[in-house]
């Protein structure tokens, strides 16, 4: 029965409740949808059953890691229609529950499950973090979190990375088509950051979820601070300290395997923590800005470089994406810059400057997914699996129309735990806008 598409796009478009924007192709050959548009590969029935066993982002998710789903044209495109219609539905989505009470939804459902054959769940994908039962954000669980994103492997993110080895957003020059690579603007974003803090040598630097060292050997050679670095990732941290020794850095940099809730050599002059932050969790967040007050000097300076999400109408009925959750940041959570920028406060600082550079985050993330996609045979065979190269591609891809769209978006917080004199340290024009 070679129909199996027009039966499965006509399923979907009532379970939605809209037309579906990209076209499908089942796996008995069959397409439908509207011409031009990026084609949704589903490869097998499997597919459909991981899809009607865990309804919703995770079963997508489980079906494009197994290889079950697939994606042919522009990969941008097809996430770009398809995340349209789930964002237009918006905040009051009807949930699963609510949708089943409509007949025609519910013959919908039924339709699936007689076209996904035997009723057997598949496993889920090897990629998949396997939960630890446990309170979240304990150092324990971080820790496990930290291992299961980070130790993936150096040479797989050296491919996706480049050769700045930096894991967060570059900071690009204006239009980026006037000229500079990856590793120009990486170097720009360090060099951005150290200039907020004052990094002047003979300083103490904290680097807080050092990565791969750039940071600390950044500010150590070009500016000649001392610089303490933690990791919870042994790989990264070996990694890390081959760096600082080929950079003859060793009497200017220490890097740790440790939480940053450990670290007691205080007091410092300054604190960067890049990409870090998102990692700590709700409940948690008001430690973690205390815990680095204390760390620092009177008049020392944070640069807290954090991504946030859009607040909600209902901040209770946030919940994390499955998908990262399951494949990407285990335990990971976004913030409203509002309320970083009120824990910060809380904690004792002083927060004299907010800086969005959302745009150049999406920038960042389109040059990562063409260097995997450049690399993707060596990606999905030598250096990782199949499966981890595909939860690459598809959360980098996505992540990059999330920040063109201003779903979410990354700011640079500049905070001084200033003393009871009100002497910041900052000059009256911090920052020169063109």
């Amino acid at each position: 029965m070679a129909d199996a598409a027009l039966r499965l796009q006509t399923l979907f478009e009532q379970l939605l409740g809209a037309p579906l924007p990209v076209r499908i192709r089942a796996w008995d050959g069959s397409q439908s949808g509207p011409p031009g548009a990026p084609t949704l590969v589903v490869r097998n029935r499997r597919a459909l059953r991981r899809l009607l066993f865990k309804p919703g982002e995770l079963g997508l998710a489980r079906a494009w890691v197994a290889g079950d789903l697939d994606v042919e044209g522009d990969l941008y495109t097809a996430l770009d229609l398809m995340a349209g219609l789930i964002w237009e539905r918006g905040e009051d989505a009807r949930t699963l529950v609510e949708a089943l009470r409509d007949p025609e939804v519910r013959a919908a459902v039924r339709g699936l499950l007689r076209l996904a054959g035997p009723p057997l769940p598949p496993a889920p994908p090897p990629e998949e973090i396997r939960r630890a039962r446990g309170h979240l954000h304990t150092k324990r669980s971080d820790r496990r979190a930290i291992s299961h994103h980070y130790d993936v492997g150096n040479d797989f993110y050296e491919l996706v990375l480049g050769p700045s080895m930096v894991y967060s957003c570059a900071y690009w020059p204006a239009p980026p088509a006037d000229g500079g690579t990856l590793e120009d603007a990486q170097h720009d974003k360090l060099e951005l950051v150290s200039r907020k803090l004052g990094l002047t040598s003979g300083q103490r630097l904290l680097d807080v979820g050092c990565g791969w060292g750039s940071m600390a050997v950044h500010a150590a050679r070009e500016h000649g601070v001392h610089v303490v670095g933690v990791t919870l990732s042994h790989e990264q941290a070996a990694y890390a300290r081959k760096r600082v020794a080929d950079e003859g850095l060793t009497d200017r940099v220490e890097i740790r395997v440790q939480d940053y809730r450990d670290v007691a050599d205080g007091p410092y002059d300054a604190i960067s923590s890049i990409g870090m932050a998102e990692h700590v969790g709700a409940e948690r967040y008001l430690e973690y800005a205390a815990d680095l007050h204390k760390l620092l000097k009177p008049g020392g300076r944070l640069l807290n470089h954090q991504i946030a999400r859009r607040p909600r109408r209902d901040e209770s009925a946030y919940n994390v994406d499955e998908f990262i959750d399951a494949y990407v940041f285990p335990d990971g959570e976004l913030a409203p810059v509002g309320t970083t920028v009120t824990q910060l406060e809380r904690a004792g600082f002083e927060v004299r400057d907010v800086e969005s550079i959302r745009e150049h985050y999406a920038l960042t993330l389109r040059r990562w997914v063409a260097n995997l996609e450049a690399g993707w045979d060596a990606a999905a065979g030598r250096l990782a699996s199949a499966g981890r190269a595909r939860v690459w591609r598809l959360y980098m891809a996505a992540s990059a129309l999330s920040f063109e769209r201003n779903r979410i978006g990354v700011n640079q917080v500049l905070a001084v735990k200033t003393p009871d004199s009100g002497a910041s340290g900052l000059p009256l024009r911090a920052r020169t806008w063109n």
